[in-house]
């Protein structure tokens, strides 16, 4: 199956892999080198389809210091037209707010809705001024583009904070959201309350629970542990324990991902919960992100029967 007929089925056994697209400033000779080296190194894995991050500053919505500087990328809609040799879908992030509407709208009606889909992501917080608000911007592909499959974010921490992540996830789901992309998760036990919650509200109105992809992310050093915790993932203290003292933390983090995936495989089919993986790769050290695709084909493997 396709990963658009998986979504638009409710299917289970969805595998992705995420980047982010080359710096802004990078040459076109450069963003033809980085296009060909992420299809050659991903190749050879069992993947539904490639995402691409579409980057913001979000210093407005943390008061310190950002642990890595904030690069401007290329548009991620862009960068697909270098993609010619990836033959399988793109999932391409839009952080609404940057764009004017007319800029949404120019976007989704040029885009191949067999190729691409698209996950609409609203301001980083209430005070940030924006060109067009998330809102707006659902309406607008159901107005243009509703063949165009749309997913959203949802946020565990956020669930674990006001307990109504699950019903923000409903109302997305009447604007025509067909999937969601957790951010990225370290905690199964905020994870699966929220699923829980979910799963269980749309089973008593009667409505289908649409599929919801885990991201998963290795951390391979103290720097990258801040930075996780600086966009407000939630590291739980024995885990930010093992990683801090751990001889190899990038080894650390790979046992305890995979841990984690098979612990929200299990209780998803368990519930008979739709249900995927996404391995963000958005470091630059090659060791990371050799983990990162180790990781997503044993993934591959783990998904096994769920991957019809």
């Amino acid at each position: 199956m396709t990963l658009h007929s998986k979504l638009a089925q409710a299917r289970g056994g969805v595998l992705l892999f995420g980047i982010t697209p080359p710096r802004r400033s990078a040459t076109p000779e450069k963003v033809r080198e980085i296009a060909a080296v992420t299809i050659g190194r991903l190749s050879g894995l069992d993947l539904d389809g490639l995402l691409l991050y579409d980057i913001d500053d979000e210093s407005d919505r943390v008061e310190g210091e950002r642990p890595f500087p904030y690069l401007p990328t290329m548009d991620p809609a862009e960068f697909v037209s270098h993609l010619g040799d990836w033959r399988r879908p793109v999932v391409v992030y839009r952080c609404v707010g940057k764009y004017a509407e007319d800029d949404l709208r120019s976007w989704m009606s040029t885009a191949d809705p067999d190729r691409v889909l698209s996950v609409f992501v609203g301001a980083s917080s209430g005070d940030k001024p924006v060109r067009t608000d998330l809102r707006r911007a659902q309406a607008l592909r159901a107005e243009v583009r509703p063949e165009l499959s749309m997913g959203a974010v949802v946020i565990p921490e956020r669930h674990a904070r006001g307990g109504e992540e699950h019903l923000r996830m409903l109302t997305k789901q009447d604007r025509g959201c067909d999937f969601f992309i957790s951010q990225v998760i370290y905690d199964a036990g905020e994870t699966k309350n929220l699923v829980s919650d979910y799963f269980y509200t749309c089973r008593a109105g009667g409505v289908q629970p649409r599929p919801v992809i885990f991201t998963l992310s290795l951390c391979g050093s103290a720097k990258t542990l801040a930075f996780l915790k600086w966009l407000g993932v939630d590291v739980p203290r024995w885990l930010d324990n093992c990683l801090t003292h751990a001889d190899d933390p990038l080894a650390e983090s790979y046992r305890e991902v995979l841990a984690l995936a098979k612990d929200l495989r299990a209780y998803c089919e368990h519930l008979g919960m739709p249900y995927g993986f996404h391995v963000e790769s958005v470091s630059i050290r090659k060791a990371e992100i050799e983990a990162a695709v180790t990781l997503a084909e044993e993934l591959g493997r783990l998904l096994g029967p769920a991957r019809p």
